[in-house]
């Protein structure tokens, strides 16, 4: 693979955990699940690859009857009012 450099990197804590016992789990090391995933972004960005995005879906209807017809800078007014 050619030269190796040491680095050192700040993770969260429960990620961290996570990548630890799949490593475990699959007999590789952190350096080995770390590589892969940088890999796979470089990847899928270098291809240009679309990110998905999990839609959020909230159930209980409609807007309330202030905002039902409203306009979009009424309600992004209301979303900002009193932030500035």
């Amino acid at each position: 693979m050619g030269a190796h450099m040491k680095t050192t990197i700040e993770i969260a804590d429960d990620l961290l955990a996570r990548a630890k016992r799949l490593g475990r789990r699959q007999g590789r090391t952190l350096r080995a699940l770390v590589e892969d995933g940088l890999r796979e972004v470089l990847r899928r960005r270098e291809r240009g690859a679309p990110v998905r995005v999990k839609p959020v879906i909230f159930r209980g209807g409609a807007l309330t009857k202030e905002f039902r017809d409203a306009s979009w800078e009424k309600i992004r007014d209301e979303i900002y009012r009193g932030r500035g």
